[in-house]
This record gives structure tokens, C-alpha cells and sequence, in this order.
């Protein structure tokens, strides 16, 4: 289990290697979570980036829907009891990422971000340059739960 940020959803709709690693690692059993405020930041963040890149006509709801498939939503009920934990962990950063670490205290499980305002808030924290040692890691993992 691995929790996504925001910014892990928008790589996933504008380039294709989060896209493929998600594809890929869901396929072998590892669970993505995002508390649905990042998928609310994602869609609002990427028609501007999709215009900057000069994509006029993408779809954004259409392609985070295809990555709920993968990425399994997380609401308020079950991150809300860590909200003071999470911001006391995030004080003088953004704190308004309270509900991704807020979300990995409540499943116990790492956060995948390039935000590094989450170094150092008491998480395991992978960047998408090193995320396949800790997903190859949890397939090993979960194989061996299998037997």
C-alpha cells in the first residue's frame, strides 16, 4: 500500500512512466490510495498545465477516472482523526498536505511525492525516481503472503 499525492496524480495523467508503474504494480497487487482532495487538486491544476503545454481539448475528469481503477479514493472518515497529527508533523511547511500524511498515518503505509515539504514528517517517502524499490519490494512481499 502506498499513498499518492497530488502531484504523483498529475505525472500519471501527463506523462507515461507513473501512468506505466501504476498500470503495472496494480496488475501485481500493490494498492494506491489518494485522499480525494488530491484528486480535486489534480483537477484543478491540470487544465493549466495541460494548456501550458498546449493541449487544448484534453479530458481531465475523463483520465482521473481511469486512474481510480488503479488509485483507490480515501475520504474524510478515514483520515480526518489524524488532521492534528498531520499538521503538527507539516508546521512551517505546506500544511495543507495534512490529508496525504494524514491518509499514510491512517493506512500506515508510505507516501509517493516529489513534494519534499513531506522529508522528515515521520513517513517513509518515495520519489518517482526510486518508487520501483519499494513496489518491487511489496510484490515480494505479497508473493510470499500467497504461499
Amino acid at each position: 500500500m502506498i499513498v499518492l499525492d497530488a502531484n504523483i496524480l498529475i505525472r500519471a495523467v501527463l506523462g507515461r512512466r507513473v501512468r506505466q508503474l501504476i498500470d503495472m504494480y496494480a496488475g501485481k497487487g500493490v494498492r494506491f490510495f489518494a485522499p480525494d482532495i488530491a484528486f480535486n487538486d489534480a483537477e484543478k491544476y491540470l487544465p493549466l498545465l495541460l494548456k501550458k503545454r498546449g493541449i487544448l481539448h484534453a479530458d481531465v475528469s475523463a483520465s482521473l477516472e481511469y486512474l481510480r481503477h488503479f488509485i483507490e479514493p480515501v475520504g474524510p472518515e478515514l483520515y480526518a482523526a489524524f488532521e492534528r497529527e498531520a499538521r503538527q508533523r507539516l508546521r512551517g511547511r505546506d500544511e495543507n498536505d495534512w490529508p496525504i500524511l494524514a491518509s499514510s498515518l491512517a493506512l500506515a503505509c508510505p507516501v509517493w511525492t516529489e513534494d519534499t515539504d513531506f522529508f522528515g514528517a515521520g513517513v517513509a517517502v518515495w520519489t518517482t525516481n526510486r518508487i520501483e524499490i519499494f513496489l518491487k519490494e511489496r510484490v515480494i512481499s505479497l508473493e510470499s503472503q500467497e504461499e
